[in-house]
């Protein structure tokens, strides 16, 4: 053999050690990236296994959220419905002058209805009834 050829054998041999090398480095970093992806997969299976095997204990914790959800929903329905019942204390002028007029306490807590009838009597019968809801919504009549 030629020195030319031992030369090309040469480079040719240092090429194969750099691509060796080379395959060598991606092979590690592939068993890293196939190292990190088993690892989450088998957390991602002892989760779905946990899950599995306690299904009361999380039944149990919605049931009891949705309980909980259902008394706060009733509370604040009935917070609204008091609040309702207590928006309007006070009468309109309206109703107050025509009290005043027949002599009838506005300031009491309840109206008889015989008195509020006889009262209302020189009135229409709209303004009759808009009397009444205003005595009704500030809780003086039924």
């Amino acid at each position: 053999m030629n020195e030319e050829m031992v030369q090309q054998l040469m480079a040719t041999a240092e090429r194969l050690a750099n691509a060796a090398e080379s395959l060598d480095r991606v092979l590690g970093r592939i068993d890293a990236q196939q190292e990190a992806l088993t690892t989450k997969v088998d957390r991602i299976v002892a989760a779905v296994d946990e899950q599995v095997s306690h299904p009361v204990e999380h039944a149990d914790a919605s049931r009891q959220l949705q309980e909980r959800v259902a008394e706060l929903e009733k509370s604040n329905a009935d917070l609204k419905a008091q609040a309702a019942r207590m928006l309007r204390k006070t009468l309109p002028p309206m109703v107050s002058a025509i009290l005043a007029k027949s002599g009838t306490d506005s300031e009491g807590d309840r109206i008889e209805k015989g008195v509020l009838d006889k009262t209302l009597q020189s009135l229409s019968v709209e303004q009759r009834i808009a009397v009444k809801a205003e005595l009704a919504r500030a809780g003086m009549i039924e």
